[in-house]
């Protein structure tokens, strides 16, 4: 679904990703791993189109996305979920959800789905989404992200702040959307044991290379953990 083709990108003169290439594959979890500061969230970024990379290329299901606009790619079928969540803190949960919906014709209704999912999300409708909790605006996010059924879902460290219950919910929620085999999906996670859990491959980086890659149920036994802690 999502092929990564050597791409360069750079903060003024500081070379942040290097020659990253990786593919990720309809119906499992790609996780990318890695101390602070190696480029993880740069690297969503640029999946993202929010900032441009400088070299390589990008493809979403046999199409060129390298130089669309984050809007463009949206349409395309790319979901995004920041780090932090970046909901909108003075709308409702419902007007939330419809931002997710925005190029969406006026009256496309919110998927039923997106309840199941997260059943909370129903009982919260009306309420703003800057008085929900960190976990309940986590799972907003998420949902915003899968209102108009992407093909590629993308997400920046979900369970930062959020706490062990909601944490269990969110992994449920990502091995039910793997399964169903619509969609592919790049996790970036510094919590280990939530990303061994969910990963059918993972990518190791350090200073914006891809210094470790493997499948998921090899992960202990390639030492990913001990490459984490040094």
């Amino acid at each position: 679904m999502l092929k990564v083709d050597t791409i360069n990108q750079y903060y003024g003169g500081s070379h942040i990703l290097r020659n990253v290439s990786f593919e990720a594959r309809l119906g499992e979890v790609t996780v990318v791993l890695g101390r602070n500061g190696v480029g993880k969230t740069t690297l969503l970024k640029s999946l993202m189109g929010v900032v441009p990379v400088k070299t390589g290329s990008i493809h979403l299901d046999g199409r060129d996305i390298t130089r669309c606009t984050p809007y463009e790619r949206v349409r395309e079928g790319v979901g995004y979920v920041p780090q932090g969540r970046e909901i909108f803190g003075r709308l409702s949960v419902e007007e939330n959800l419809r931002m997710g919906l925005a190029y969406k014709p006026g009256r496309t209704p919110i998927p039923t789905e997106l309840f199941e999912l997260f059943p909370v999300l129903r009982q919260m409708i009306g309420r703003r989404g800057g008085d929900l909790s960190g976990g309940q605006q986590q799972q907003l996010a998420i949902a915003r992200a899968l209102a108009a059924g992407p093909k590629l879902l993308i997400l920046d460290e979900p369970t930062e702040g959020i706490q062990p219950s909601i944490i269990k919910d969110i992994g449920r929620v990502i091995r039910m959307l793997a399964a169903r085999k619509t969609m592919a999906i790049v996790l970036v996670e510094q919590y280990y044991d939530f990303a061994a859990e969910l990963a059918d491959q993972y990518l190791v980086m350090e200073r914006g290379e891809i210094v470790q890659r493997g499948r998921g149920a090899d992960m202990d036994a390639d030492g990913v953990r001990r490459r984490m802690s040094i």
